[in-house]
């Protein structure tokens, strides 16, 4: 399984078609467990969270807590230059695709019931992480927005603070009205903070166009 494409015999005989199923392995054990403990999450939120989690650089991350790139290491020592197999062995691509092949090679031994929890469990700070911190509130609301036909604007409605440390007031608002609000260190955050109250808000607003 450890066998880079570059000194494999044939690009077959590299990780690189456990990578291409292990991919598919690691976005349902993710989406599932995002789908059960998540049920009040919207699908476009939930897809945001899945995309982060599986990305190459959370997959490079859970690489090197397991020390994969050790284990092609081992495998690569007389089938290339010393130096050249350490950048491949640290390089985040690498990493990733390596983690993929492993969960393909997990899954086709023990079947994905048995492998689902580990993978959860290995990954499961970089899904504390998006379900609670990485969300984008603003792309979300106008989507939200769009299936209704209607829009959002930001405005800044307060800047205070000393120059070295600002606090902005930003105020979303959807077809003229204020629909929410939010303070933060930059406006990007406050914009943020405003989109995250409107999304809360908008069951309770009009479906109808302004």
């Amino acid at each position: 399984m450890f066998t880079h494409s570059s000194w494999a015999p044939d690009r077959t005989l590299s990780y690189e078609r456990l990578e291409f199923l292990g991919d598919s392995v690691l976005e349902l054990a993710v989406a599932r467990t995002l789908y059960d403990e998540h049920p009040d999450f919207s699908e476009g939120r939930l897809a945001k969270i899945r995309s982060h989690v599986v990305s190459r650089q959370s997959c490079a991350v859970v690489a090197r807590e397991l020390d994969l790139g050790a284990r092609l290491k081992e495998r690569g020592t007389d089938a290339l230059p010393e130096d050249e197999l350490e950048r491949l062995v640290r390089n985040r691509n690498v990493l990733a695709a390596l983690l993929e092949a492993a969960l393909a090679a997990a899954f086709l031994e023990w079947g994905f019931e048995h492998v689902e929890p580990a993978i959860v469990a290995a990954f499961s700070e970089q899904i504390d992480y998006a379900a609670t911190q990485h969300v984008d509130y603003k792309t979300e609301l106008q989507e939200a927005l769009a299936r209704r036909r209607r829009h959002v604007i930001y405005t800044v409605l307060d800047v205070g603070g000393p120059a070295h440390e600002r606090e902005f007031t930003c105020g979303a608002v959807i077809d003229g009205e204020e629909a929410g609000r939010g303070v933060g260190r930059t406006k990007k955050d406050a914009e943020q903070a405003a989109a995250r109250e409107a999304l809360a808000k908008l069951p309770s607003l009009s479906d109808a166009p302004a």
